[in-house]
């Protein structure tokens, strides 16, 4: 028997990374699974990895930002599973990282698109339908970026932010409707985003790429980055009925080091 037994999930993002994990680890708790991101192809081979280790998935592709594409991930979803438990707000481009001076309009707004307004985009739709389920729960994969800052991702640290606001916000005002919001705040996760933040910021600080990356691990106590796997077994933790009671939350993942 599964954490998630008879849930239904939208999980943005899930083309790669945190998101395909989280895909296929809900799958295995027994959750259906709408598979959302923006490439057919690899949202597609995430649906097949879900099927693969026996769970069900439908793939849908579009911009978790764009208001027609959001609706249509939503219907797809309902159509094919009958209803929406579960939505995970995984979807964002960390956009680049530059000096403010040098960061222009047009990287900011793709940022916050990207990375905020498509959270907002999602819950707007998705909560009609856990109405209609009698209740549901949200989680915002927001940053620790978000909270204690990074140089150079001006754009990033904002809607990241906002995306923590969003969840308290968003937790009082559907909590007597049954509809729990969190968010995860990880630290480093290993994986091809944070290697590209790594180079970014040895770039633009002028340093050697090592002694970068070195910097990133050697400031969490437990000296090691995060993984996929455990940004997604605290979110199946957060969706199933033993966190009944927890809404309203931030919770950082981070190898020891500080959220704040």
């Amino acid at each position: 028997m599964g954490q998630l037994d008879g849930k239904v999930a939208l999980i943005t993002g899930a083309s790669k990374g945190i998101g395909r994990v989280m895909s296929r680890l809900f799958a295995q708790e027994g959750a259906a699974i709408i598979c959302a991101a923006r490439s057919r192809d690899l949202v597609e081979e995430t649906a097949a990895l879900v099927k693969a280790v026996g769970g069900r998935a439908v793939a849908v592709t579009g911009d978790a930002a764009t208001e027609g594409d959001v609706k249509r991930m939503i219907e797809t979803g309902v159509g094919a599973f009958g209803k929406l438990d579960v939505l995970i707000n995984n979807a964002g481009d960390g956009g680049p990282t530059k000096r403010v001076q040098d960061y222009t309009s047009d990287d900011w707004f793709y940022t916050i698109n990207s990375c905020l307004t498509s959270s907002y985009m999602c819950i707007r739709f998705a909560v009609p339908e856990m109405l209609k389920a009698g209740g549901g729960s949200i989680v915002n994969i927001s940053s620790t970026a978000g909270r204690r800052g990074l140089p150079f991702r001006i754009g990033y640290c904002s809607a990241k932010a906002g995306q923590v606001g969003m969840t308290y916000g968003m937790a009082l005002e559907l909590a007597p409707h049954n509809i729990r919001v969190n968010a995860i705040a990880p630290g480093a996760v290993a994986g091809d985003r944070i290697d590209r933040v790594i180079a970014g910021q040895a770039e633009v600080r002028g340093v050697p790429l090592e002694d970068m990356r070195r910097s990133f691990v050697e400031r969490a106590p437990l000296k090691r980055m995060s993984t996929a796997e455990d940004i997604a077994t605290l979110a199946v933790y957060l969706c199933s009925d033993a966190a009944k009671n927890l809404s309203g939350q931030c919770i950082a993942v981070t190898a020891g080091e500080p959220a704040v």
